[in-house]
């Protein structure tokens, strides 16, 4: 496996990797990736190569978390093929989990081992979305990715589509093939629920009305007090515990708009009728240990150490840790004994908890996939 890595804060004249990438991951600033073309300039100069990538609420570069750049990671393996797949998500009207189903049938599904997913931050139910490629996929097949992000300004979001193009309300896959390829992965938190539980009287998919009986803007607003003004960036520090059944292992969700109207909040996933919800509030430390955690899982099995690595965070993680961020990425690395690693800081995360279960949506993570050929 050959692996380069740039960091560029505008538009490079060129990029010179080394060898002719197979597969080229772009993770940068929206605003960067929508005026610099820098996806098409390299589609251009590598048409072979197949692209992944979004617009983030930060950008990762090794041991490195960048603002306002472009991290560009090619990679060309030596035995392992890859395949891409992508969805409208205005074709399909903005299905999530059929957009899931379509995604991955377009993929061949012979020695398929691995789905990685990037998706609109905002467009898109990532419960409903891993639903529908859990479905669509044999057994035996891991999934993991992220939600694109926007900062916290929570305007749009946009995707690098496999053929380098950028686009909006879009999803796109990469399928990895062969058994040359040794994939792990792990998602932890660390973030301290408090409080009692609440139980959800009134939801629809992702978007919650009433908790025990009470509008859920209001009774979420007067836990917040003076950062309810902020919403929603402000609710990135406070997500929600959920859980839907009595033996489940609760998952986190996060706020991705409001609606003053309704008194609702929308979130990046699921939050059923009947579950219960208890909310949440960081400690540095323990966020920075589940970072370490979700590194020691994903280095699990790999047998050698992984050559490659992306992380996908929440960006209420890094808002929380502040300038303390690069503690998480800096962990991980000691942990991972210091491979190449690129991924951002995201609206959702998506992968299993362990291995052996099925991928979910997770908030508010560190989620990290290492590869090692």
């Amino acid at each position: 496996m050959q692996i380069e890595q740039f960091v560029y804060s505008d538009k490079p004249s060129e990029i010179p990797f080394s060898f002719s990438p197979q597969l080229l991951f772009i993770f940068g600033n929206r605003e960067l990736l929508e005026t610099t073309g820098i996806s098409e300039h390299l589609a251009a100069q590598y048409p072979e190569a197949i692209f992944s990538g979004c617009s983030t609420a930060g950008e990762i570069a090794n041991v490195s978390v960048k603002n306002h750049s472009m991290v560009v990671t090619g990679i060309a393996f030596d035995h392992v093929a890859v395949e891409s797949s992508k969805i409208s998500l205005e074709d399909i009207g903005f299905d999530s989990s059929e957009a899931g189903k379509q995604l991955v049938s377009k993929l061949s599904a012979k020695d398929l081992k691995h789905v990685f997913v990037i998706s609109d931050g905002l467009k898109v139910n990532g419960t409903d979305l891993v639903k529908g490629m859990s479905e669509g996929l044999t057994d035996g097949v891991t999934i993991t990715g992220g939600l694109a992000g926007d900062g916290s300004q929570f305007s749009r979001t946009i995707i690098i589509e496999p053929d380098g193009k950028v686009a909006t309300e879009s999803v796109a896959a990469i399928g990895f093939y062969g058994d040359k390829l040794s994939i792990g992965f792990g998602s932890r938190g660390g973030w301290d629920s408090f409080g009692l539980d609440r139980q959800v009287t009134r939801s629809k998919d992702n978007i919650l009305y009433e908790i025990d009986g009470q509008p859920a803007l209001d009774l979420y607003k007067s836990f917040l007090g003076e950062k309810a003004k902020d919403l929603p960036a402000s609710g990135l520090l406070f997500p929600l515990s959920m859980r839907d059944k009595e033996d489940r292992v609760p998952v986190v969700r996060t706020i991705l708009g409001i609606n003053e109207d309704e008194k609702s909040l929308t979130f990046a996933g699921d939050i059923p009728e009947g579950s219960f919800v208890r909310l949440m509030k960081a400690n540095n430390d323990r966020l920075i240990n589940g970072a370490e955690e979700a590194a020691q899982e994903a280095a699990r099995g790999l047998g050698n150490n992984p050559e490659f690595a992306i992380l996908v965070s929440c960006v209420g993680r890094k808002l929380v840790l502040k300038q303390m961020v690069e503690e998480e990425v800096e962990c991980v690395s000691q942990v991972l004994n210091g491979p190449v690693m690129t991924g951002f800081y995201s609206y959702g995360e998506l992968a299993p908890f362990n291995r052996g279960s099925l991928c979910e949506l997770h908030n508010q993570t560190m989620t990290i996939t290492t590869f090692r050929e």
